[in-house]
C-alpha cells in the first residue's frame, strides 16, 4: 500500500499519527498483546490491557451467539466481526471483541440486577481499559403507541426506574388515585412534587448533547419495515404515531423488573416519566435493565473508570406497550409472548441505527476519543 493511503486509511480508524497525540485507547492492538491479555486470569491483576473504543451493551440472546433465531447480540456479533472470545465468568455471558476496531461486546442478561452487575464487573476488570470507551446501550423494548409505531427506534435523554416504588394492590387504590403506584417518600400518586435529586436511582439524566448528535446523526436512516409489523400497526385506530411506518426518534426509556402491560399501566409509565424529569421526558419505551446500566457506569465514573458522558441508549420497539384500542390487555399479551410482532424489524433496526453511530465515532477517533460529539 502506498504511504498516502496507508495513513489515509490509519487516520480514518483514528490510529495514527503521533502529532494527533491519540489518547492510549486509540492504539492498535499487537497480537501479542491480545495474546497477553487473553492469558490472564479474569478479574485478577493483568499486565496488559485491551482498549476499548465503544462496549455494545446487549442484554440478551435466544440461543447461541450465531447460527440461529437472533436475540439482541447475534447481529452485533457478525457484523462488528466481534470474533475473539474474552472469558468472563463473574458475569452472564463471554465478552466479544474485535482488536482491529476496540469494539467490545457484552450480553448482561435480562433485567436490572444483571446488568448493574455485569457493568460494574466489566469496568472493573483490569484487562480492560475504558477510559475511553462510549457504551451503547441497543436492546428491543415495549413501545409507548401514543408516540411512536412498532419498529421504531427511539434515543433517550432520561432513563426512569419503575421498581422503586410504593404500591398499593389494584382493587384497593383510593378512589381518588390515578395509580396505585407512588415514590418513595411521597405522600401518594397524587402528591405532584418529585425530590429534586432522586435519592434511590429512580432518573438518571444522560449526556444531552451526545443523545442530540446521535438523533440528528440517524435520524433519516432507513428503517425495516414488513407486512406483520405492517398489519399489527394498521390495528391501532386513532392512534396517528403507532400507525406510521417505523421510525427513528427522541424518547425516554422507563425500566422495570416486571414485564407489564395494557393502557391503564401505559398512562402511569408516561405520568413516571413526567414525575420523575419534572415534565422534561417523555415517557416513549418500556424495559428491564437501563437504570441499572447507569446506576453501574455512575459508580465507575466516580473512580475513573468509565465516562458517563459516553453513554447512549438506543431502544427498538418489538412491541406496543398496550394493545390496540377494542383489545383487553392480558389475551393480547399473552399472544405477543408467542412471538413479537416486531422482533425481526426491531433487532435490524436497532443494528442499522446503533451501527451508524459507532461508524462514525470510529472515522472521527482522533476526535472522539478526546471528547465526546455535540
Amino acid at each position: 500500500m502506498p504511504k498516502a493511503r496507508a495513513r489515509l486509511a490509519l487516520a480514518a480508524l483514528g490510529l495514527g499519527c503521533a502529532s494527533l497525540a491519540v489518547p492510549a485507547a486509540a492504539q492498535p492492538v499487537t497480537p501479542a498483546r491480545l495474546a497477553a491479555v487473553l492469558a490472564c486470569t479474569p478479574a485478577a491483576p493483568c499486565a496488559q490491557r485491551l482498549p476499548v473504543r465503544v462496549v455494545i451493551v446487549s442484554m440478551f440472546e435466544i440461543g447461541q451467539d450465531s447460527g440461529d433465531a437472533p436475540g439482541e447480540f447475534q447481529l452485533w456479533k457478525g457484523r462488528r466481526h466481534l470474533d475473539t472470545r474474552i472469558a468472563f465468568p463473574q458475569s452472564h455471558h463471554d465478552l466479544l471483541y474485535n482488536a482491529q476496531t476496540g469494539e467490545l461486546g457484552m450480553v448482561t442478561g435480562m433485567g436490572s440486577i444483571r446488568s448493574a452487575t455485569a457493568v460494574l464487573a466489566l469496568g472493573l476488570d483490569p484487562r480492560f481499559d475504558l477510559t475511553h470507551a462510549y457504551w451503547l446501550v441497543a436492546g428491543i423494548a415495549g413501545i409507548d403507541p401514543h408516540q411512536a409505531s412498532i419498529g421504531s427506534a427511539a434515543w433517550a435523554h432520561y432513563l426512569v426506574d419503575g421498581d422503586l416504588a410504593h404500591e398499593i394492590d389494584a382493587r384497593e387504590i383510593p378512589p381518588d388515585w390515578p395509580h396505585g403506584r407512588f415514590a418513595l417518600h411521597s405522600k401518594g400518586s397524587t402528591d405532584p412534587t418529585p425530590a429534586e435529586r432522586p435519592a434511590n436511582g429512580e432518573m438518571f439524566e444522560l449526556n444531552p448533547a451526545l443523545a442530540d448528535w446521535a438523533y440528528r446523526l440517524t435520524r433519516e436512516t432507513p428503517l425495516v419495515d414488513d407486512p406483520q409489523v405492517a398489519a399489527e400497526r394498521a390495528r391501532f385506530t386513532g392512534l396517528p404515531q403507532a400507525r406510521r411506518p417505523p421510525f427513528v426518534l427522541k424518547g425516554d426509556n422507563l425500566a422495570a423488573m416486571t414485564f407489564w402491560h395494557g393502557a391503564r399501566m401505559t398512562a402511569w409509565a408516561a405520568d413516571w416519566v413526567t414525575y420523575w424529569t419534572h415534565g422534561q421526558g417523555t415517557f416513549v419505551t418500556s424495559a428491564m435493565e437501563d437504570t441499572g446500566t447507569m446506576q453501574a457506569i455512575t459508580y465507575l465514573a466516580a473512580v475513573g473508570r468509565a465516562d458517563r458522558n459516553r453513554v447512549m441508549v438506543l431502544r427498538a420497539g418489538s412491541n406496543a406497550t398496550m394493545p390496540p384500542p377494542g383489545l383487553a390487555p392480558a389475551p393480547y399479551l399473552l399472544r405477543e409472548n408467542q412471538g413479537y410482532a416486531g422482533m425481526h424489524a426491531a433487532l435490524e433496526n436497532l443494528y442499522r441505527v446503533g451501527s451508524r453511530v459507532i461508524d462514525t465515532l470510529q472515522a472521527h477517533w482522533s476526535r472522539y476519543a478526546a471528547s465526546p460529539p455535540q
